[in-house]
């Protein structure tokens, strides 16, 4: 495979293009809210949903019609000219490469709406060349139609060959925000056996070790406790260090129970451990679960702030609590205050509750 000279990765690919971004910033996007743009139902809420969401997204991909693609795109071109966002990210997500709409999805949308448009999410993502492909028709886009600013490119993980192929993807172009898990389709394609959305399955288990008799002899049958595992971890893992890598931000995807709220919480939990730093929204109780997953708790943020401040220059140890904090934990504090202080700039409420750490530190 060929490579660019490193000194020509961030050149524009098209004569006026917009410079393509040195960093990708790090705004807070713990939701990405899905709307269907053709549901004038579901749009007309959108105005009143900014500043309560990080992202909202407009959906123009799976959950639409084939009769309905065209509404869809037309609609979020209505919705997006008619509305200002505030602090509120707009993006959206394309039909798949392979489709008949995604050239006209790029075409419509670029001219009309690309200078409100922060990222498109890209579906089905199977390499380099997909965002190659991408890349360059929206820098031809952006030339024409005068964009100032480059619009970022999100792929979702949802073929196996897109896992496999995840460092190769997050390096392709300057333009990449991050990946986002779908584990739906990606389930499918490797032809695992769950049909769940995200999630726990209770035949993916350990269980704990037989007791024995008084003669030592195992006891097969016994009550025995066991614990469901997370069919996601290597997955969610494999991408979080991609994006590290290579200066991005790694999403989970849909969680599909709507009504088990606690096992969507569950499951938005370990993907914030693990490093994501937001998931999807399929409904508007998932946004405020979301916000409070991926926003650091107050009683981290605190023992974030003991730690900075008892470090003095970064180096060396201190005990705090009982515990040795070094220049790692340092490290590992700064990542959460500086979160912290991206998501107070948008959050009144989560702004009181950190404010009021600095009054009793």
């Amino acid at each position: 495979m060929s490579h660019k000279s490193p000194k020509d990765f961030f050149r524009p690919l098209a004569v006026g293009a917009p410079a393509p971004l040195r960093e990708i910033p790090a705004r807070p996007s713990r939701a990405i809210h899905f709307f269907d743009p053709s549901n004038e139902k579901m749009a007309a809420k959108v105005p009143g949903m900014i500043g309560t969401v990080d992202v909202l997204l407009g959906n123009l991909e799976d959950a639409i019609k084939a009769d309905n693609k065209v509404a869809a795109r037309e609609g979020l071109v209505k919705i997006a000219q008619s509305t200002d966002f505030g602090p509120t990210q707009l993006w959206t997500r394309i039909n798949a490469l392979d489709s008949p709409w995604v050239l006209d999805d790029l075409t419509t949308l670029v001219p009309a709406i690309g200078d409100k448009l922060d990222v498109i999410m890209v579906p089905k993502v199977q390499g380099a060349e997909d965002i190659h492909y991408v890349d360059r028709l929206l820098a031809q886009l952006e030339a024409k139609a005068g964009i100032q600013r480059p619009i970022l490119i999100h792929a979702i993980l949802e073929t196996a060959r897109g896992v496999a192929n995840v460092e190769e993807i997050c390096g392709a172009s300057p333009r990449m925000q991050g990946l986002s898990l779908g584990p739906a389709d990606l389930a499918a394609d490797r032809k695992m056996k769950t049909t769940r959305v995200g999630g726990g399955h209770p035949g993916y288990l350990v269980r704990q070790d037989p007791p024995k008799d008084a003669d030592g002899n195992s006891q097969i049958d016994a009550q025995r406790s066991v614990f469901q595992q997370d069919l996601w971890h290597y997955t969610i893992a494999k991408m979080v260090d991609a994006c590290a890598t290579h200066g991005i931000y790694p999403y989970y995807g849909p969680f599909g129970d709507i009504a088990d709220v606690v096992a969507c919480e569950d499951q938005f939990r370990n993907a914030f451990l693990l490093g994501c730093v937001g998931t999807w929204s399929l409904h508007p109780k998932q946004i405020a679960i979301a916000n409070r997953v991926f926003s650091p708790s107050v009683e981290d943020i605190a023992h974030a702030r003991r730690v900075v401040a008892a470090m003095g220059d970064g180096t060396g140890a201190v005990m705090i609590d009982g515990k040795m904090e070094d220049d790692a934990s340092l490290k590992q504090c700064l990542v959460l205050v500086e979160l912290a202080e991206k998501l107070a700039e948008i959050d009144p409420e989560l702004k009181k509750q950190y404010d009021a750490i600095e009054v009793q530190a």
